[in-house]
């Protein structure tokens, strides 16, 4: 089956690049499937898994937080404030991540509390479970 190249950036560098049958990602404005030879169009991204189709059932698992899906014909690239393989995520740190996100969440009075940052820690630790199977 034909592929196309993917490569995941993060501010911190690369964190996935390989040649894969079919990506995908949940935009804005819904999800997307992608695959080879795909018109170029530049979208961008929710929190949410990108999955990379590889070798008939194959398939990789990253979590992204935000950022641009950038698609050419024969290359796609993901340009994201934060990603994380599957394999790599401290599910005990992103379960910790998520508890604090729900304890700020549920302190309503407190007038320190951040509402909007608090909810997107817990979509964040949330996304980052769910990738590994845990969420």
């Amino acid at each position: 089956m034909k592929t196309m190249k993917v490569s995941v950036v993060t501010p911190d560098g690369s964190v996935y690049e390989s040649d894969v049958e079919m990506v995908i990602a949940k935009a804005q404005s819904g999800e997307l499937g992608i695959l080879p030879g795909h018109i170029a169009m530049v979208a961008p991204l929710q929190i949410s898994a990108v999955r990379l189709k590889k070798g008939g059932k194959d398939e990789d698992l990253i979590a992204v937080s935000g950022g641009l899906l950038e698609v050419r014909p024969e290359q796609v690239t993901i340009l994201a404030q934060a990603a994380e393989l599957s394999t790599e995520i401290d599910i005990d740190r992103a379960i910790r991540a998520k508890e604090r996100a729900e304890q700020r969440l549920h302190a309503q009075r407190q007038d320190e509390v951040d509402f909007r940052r608090a909810e997107m820690a817990l979509q964040r630790a949330i996304n980052r479970l769910s990738v590994t199977g845990r969420g």
